[in-house]
């Protein structure tokens, strides 16, 4: 077995849960929209301040895979006698370790809350919140009640706390639980005040429950002083949903109402008009933004050059572009992939390449990322062509990317290029940035498309011991190889 197949051990992949975060409701526009999720760092206790800051979370994790399948007393004497410090940071990391596993999280948590094993640790509103999440995401909503019930009787909940439930119970389509849990709030001494009901329309309209949002949003007007951002959410709920006719709708009932639109009212109709393929309607919006005094930003400006483009509109998409700097809304990096992406497509290289320039040169906010590599990459004819890129990529000091990697991986193995291939598959294994479930996927198709199926099997195996876990597509593959192989195939070779 050559140096491409020998597994790589010790492993370790730690899945890292979404946090929700309270956030000002037209941030959530569908290209407005930003959270950054927090990440706690860890702190070893006393007897092993020497080790990585993860590696007590690490062996908390790897104890609870062990004793998945084992009983809750089992699973309790083994957490007893692992000799761990508990700390906040602690207690999170393993949260988020086992968040796709709520069951090992669950009892996880209720042994740290328990009296006999805290010496002296108490779960603050943080950890809880963690373990709602993980509840909520896996539907368990009569644990999570129960444990929010906990959480008011030990006066920790917050307002994170309540939305992570609003939120979940929304994504589970329980419309009605989400709208009594949010009546309830003065019942838990949280203020029913216009941000509540803002994240409460928020919820439903992510989930695509943008009519029962917009129906609470006319029977709550004589609760709530609605200001622009109320307005914006349910606007935005109907853009999301693809729904030009209630977006044009709504976008005129708002234009007729005391609330006039703002920048952000402007960019989602704008952004739903061109989604709906009617640019010139946008781009006379777009226009009139200048004359009543609101000035586009520079996503609006980067909605109507991308739609432009995909009409086929270039020229006008790079009168936009040129005046951009003139009007006090300079272009950045998205601006510049818009026009590369096209330019790209119909192989205008010679244009898309002079934009490459320009962003180098420029840098800060219009320097390239892995969008703009790919689009080139997507567009390469060669090997040759994409040795090239991957020099200049090089040459500016920018960092391949997983996802960089894993189509030229694609691209020579289409080329039969097995020799640049490998050398791919070790780049990024050397670089740290794979090979991950694509990488696998996309190797061991290929292998099955030209019939060299033991190797396709070595792939999975490898893949397979390192916990990456395959498509459906790629296991349906898998069982077709096994069974080819049956007649004459090694026992070891199936025993993935």
């Amino acid at each position: 077995m050559n140096r491409h197949f020998r597994p790589m051990m010790n492993f370790l992949r730690a899945a890292i849960s979404h946090c929700h975060y309270r956030l000002s409701p037209q941030y959530f526009c569908a290209f407005h929209c930003a959270s950054d999720p927090k990440f706690n760092s860890l702190l070893s206790d006393k007897r092993e301040q020497l080790m990585p800051v993860n590696e007590n979370a690490l062996r908390v994790h790897n104890l609870l895979r062990k004793f998945t399948n084992s009983s809750n007393d089992e699973r309790v004497e083994a957490l007893d006698n692992c000799e761990i410090s508990l700390t906040e940071d602690l207690v999170i990391d393993v949260l988020r370790r086992n968040h796709s596993d709520w069951n090992s999280a669950f009892q996880f948590f209720n042994w740290v809350s328990s009296v006999n094993s805290l010496s002296g640790y108490t779960p603050s509103s943080e950890a809880y919140n963690e373990i709602l999440g993980i509840l909520g995401k896996a539907r368990q909503f009569e644990k999570l009640e129960r444990l929010f019930d906990q959480m008011f009787k030990r006066g920790v909940i917050n307002e994170r706390s309540f939305d992570i439930v609003l939120h979940r119970y929304a994504a589970a389509h329980k419309i009605d639980d989400a709208i009594n849990f949010f009546d309830k709030r003065n019942q838990y001494g949280l203020e029913l005040d216009i941000t509540a009901f803002q994240s409460l329309l928020l919820s439903l309209c992510r989930y695509k429950h943008v009519e029962t949002a917009e129906d609470l949003f006319h029977t709550k007007k004589a609760e709530f002083q609605y200001d622009i951002k109320t307005w914006n959410i349910i606007l935005n709920g109907w853009c999301v949903l693809r729904n030009l006719h209630e977006t044009k709708r709504f976008w005129n009932e708002l234009a007729r109402s005391e609330c006039k639109p703002d920048k952000y009212s402007y960019g989602t109709y704008i952004n739903a008009l061109c989604k709906s393929g009617k640019v010139s309607s946008a781009l006379k919006l777009f226009r009139s933004m200048w004359y009543n005094n609101c000035t586009p930003d520079i996503v609006i400006c980067n909605s109507v050059i991308d739609g432009l483009c995909f009409k086929k509109r270039v020229p006008e998409a790079l009168v936009i572009f040129r005046e951009m700097n003139g009007k006090g809304c300079p272009p950045n990096v998205g601006t510049y992939n818009c026009l590369i992406k096209y330019m790209c497509k119909i192989q205008r290289m010679e244009i898309a390449l002079k934009l490459l320039t320009e962003m180098e040169e420029k840098g800060g906010e219009c320097a390239p990322n892995d969008m703009t590599y790919i689009h080139f990459l997507t567009a390469a004819k060669n090997p040759e062509e994409v040795a090239s890129l991957l020099q200049r990529v090089k040459q500016q000091g920018f960092k391949i990317t997983g996802d960089m990697y894993n189509l030229v991986l694609r691209l020579y193995l289409s080329w039969n290029c097995e020799e640049h291939a490998l050398s791919t598959w070790d780049d990024m294994s050397r670089d740290g940035t794979g090979p991950d479930q694509r990488s696998y996927t996309i190797m061991i198709h290929k292998r099955y498309e030209q019939g060299r199926i033991e190797e396709a099997l070595e792939y999975f195996k490898e893949m397979t011991m390192k916990k990456l876990t395959p498509e459906p597509r790629t296991m349906l593959l898998v069982d077709d190889m096994k069974t080819k192989l049956e007649p004459n195939g090694s026992p070891a070779m199936f025993d993935c």
